[in-house]
């Protein structure tokens, strides 16, 4: 091969080599171009990473704004949307019950899972449940506002009564009359949601006697107090430290933890919400009130927090013989360290929207809405 020959190959193998490389060079830079958006989009965008980037949830207001609110766990696991469909929380019946004797019954014998449907009716007396069952296999009791527990009279007795029995859900039914319409005495995780109850002697739903982690959510509760007005309130939390040795063997009710969520609370004499000295770490959220039933001189609030570290957010009340919302210090070192925020009150009294009783650590956040309060949003600068 001539000395020419060889330099012409040589050349051609040169530019044959450039030429790929540049080539490849442009396959490798397309093929970033394509994937790099793929990979911004899964790290940032609707994807995101897994810490949390969004809004914040509004019902979990970060610690370092409020701190004793911060510490209150809302339950996982019991807590459904209140705006879903009742009935369909209800799963399928393993037990179907028509009439009052076979509710007792069917209460009696109640096993971990059982699932008791009561049809439309009335069911005319007292029940209890006295079952504990597990998080695994909760106990239900659900029917429609057509199920009615009908109670013999607002005099002596409760109408439902939880004595014991955690991990029950009792969802959907209406309680009617009894002097206390749904009581619960040392349960936990118990979830009452969607009832109706009315009518009462005293307190609509009362959770008491060491009942902690419960949630009471999305009920209809109106006209209580027909036996004694002063104790007519709609919800109630807690045991009055008057009552600690009777009920509590003279301890601190420490009913801790529970939530008090989406509930309408009408025609009540007392407080629609009240929270004894001894309870910590609960939330009250997304309530509504309407006080133009309240009565007597103790009862001039929608809600009265004597316990420590409540979160009381996001609640719309109406018409007040004195005040919104307040605290007590009934006990030394209760009624502290309580936070309100986000929640509307058109008072429509000669009070204030938010009345502390001492001032102690409770705190009320500028975001809350007063209209119609003679002394003003509180007796505290917000902050």
């Amino acid at each position: 091969m001539s000395a020419h020959s060889e330099v012409t190959r040589s050349r051609r193998t040169l530019w044959l080599a450039v030429a790929g490389g540049a080539l490849l060079l442009v396959i490798v830079v397309a093929v970033v171009r394509l994937v790099t958006p793929e990979q911004t989009v899964g790290a940032f965008g609707d994807v995101g990473p897994t810490g949390a980037v969004g809004p914040r949830d509004t019902d979990a207001p970060a610690a370092s704004t409020e701190p004793a609110a911060s510490a209150t766990a809302e339950p996982t696991g019991v807590l459904p949307d209140p705006s879903g469909d009742v009935a369909g929380d209800c799963p399928a019946a393993t037990i179907e019950v028509g009439d009052a004797d076979s509710l007792a019954t069917a209460l009696a014998d109640a096993q971990p899972g059982d699932s008791i449907r009561m049809a439309d009716g009335a069911y005319s007396g007292r029940f209890k449940a006295t079952t504990a069952a597990s998080a695994a296999k909760p106990i239900t009791l659900c029917g429609s506002a057509a199920a009615v527990i009908a109670a013999d009279g607002v005099k002596g007795g409760y109408a439902f009564h939880l004595d014991g029995a955690s991990y029950w859900r009792l969802i959907g039914f209406t309680v009617r009359k009894g002097q206390k319409g749904v009581m619960a005495d040392h349960v936990q995780h118990v979830t009452i949601r969607g009832l109706t109850v009315e009518q009462v002697g005293d307190e609509a739903i009362h959770l008491r006697n060491f009942s902690s982690d419960n949630v009471v959510e999305g009920n209809t509760v109106r006209d209580t107090g027909l036996r004694r007005e002063k104790f007519g309130e709609g919800i109630y939390v807690g045991t009055a430290q008057s009552n600690w040795c009777t009920i509590t063997n003279c301890e601190p009710d420490n009913s801790d933890r529970n939530v008090v969520r989406g509930n309408t609370i009408s025609a009540a004499t007392a407080e629609a919400i009240d929270i004894k000295e001894g309870t910590t770490g609960g939330s009250i959220i997304g309530n509504t009130f309407d006080g133009a039933s309240l009565s007597g001189s103790h009862a001039d609030s929608w809600v009265d927090v004597k316990g420590n570290g409540w979160l009381i957010k996001g609640n719309t009340g109406r018409n007040s013989r004195e005040d919104g919302f307040q605290t007590h210090e009934v006990v030394d070192g209760w009624g502290s360290g309580n936070v309100f925020t986000a929640n509307v009150a058109e008072v429509n009294g000669p009070g204030w929207g938010f009345h502390f009783a001492p001032v102690n650590d409770n705190k009320v956040t500028c975001d809350n809405r007063v209209t119609g309060a003679a002394k003003g949003l509180a007796n505290v600068d917000c902050a």
